[in-house]
């Protein structure tokens, strides 16, 4: 087994996998899920996500390697997780937003009975930031139950694609900036 560099941002470029001409010719994929699959690499990743995360009343992993990271940091912080849903996922009642991607539209959705989101201070946790479509609608969606959203974290932004431009209202913090 070999030696993972120092500093959670080595560890990630040191895991994750790049794929030539996917989803299609001229992109340069990143593949971060050798990252999570490697045991020192998700314990970097989570630690440093706790660290950051720490004060939170509940973390809000978005579907799907969100889920992967809340968890993970959620029982480092001793506190809670929501799973910030794909559309169609839940049984009813949700609440949703729904926003516009390149290609189409998507919804998130969060349950609106069971979990009292009021008041509570919740950290955002994601894989990637992108064009920020995403962090942003999470964001709308849980202010709109009545969180206090203080932050997202998310393991790698992808800064030529500008995502933290739609989130002026959204403190980012990235753990790998390519």
């Amino acid at each position: 087994m070999s030696e993972l560099p120092d500093g959670v941002a080595g560890v990630i470029v040191s895991l994750m996998r790049e794929v030539p001409d996917f989803p299609e010719p001229g992109v340069q994929f990143k593949d971060l899920t050798p990252v999570l699959a490697d045991a020192r690499g998700l314990a970097a990743v989570s630690t440093a996500i706790a660290e950051i995360a720490r004060g939170a009343d509940l973390v809000a992993g978005v579907d799907a390697r969100g889920f992967l990271l809340g968890g993970a940091v959620a029982v480092t912080l001793g506190i809670g997780v929501l799973a910030v849903r794909k559309g169609g996922k839940l049984p009813p009642p949700v609440l949703g937003e729904t926003y516009t991607l390149e290609y189409g539209s998507a919804t998130l959705e969060v349950p609106a009975e069971g979990i009292d989101l009021a008041g509570r201070s919740i950290v955002v946790i994601d894989d990637v930031l992108a064009t920020g479509g995403t962090l942003a609608a999470t964001h709308q969606l849980l202010t709109k139950a009545g969180a206090n959203v203080t932050g997202a974290v998310v393991m790698m932004e992808l800064a030529a694609l500008g995502g933290r431009a739609a989130l002026p209202q959204l403190e980012v913090t990235s753990l790998y900036t390519v």
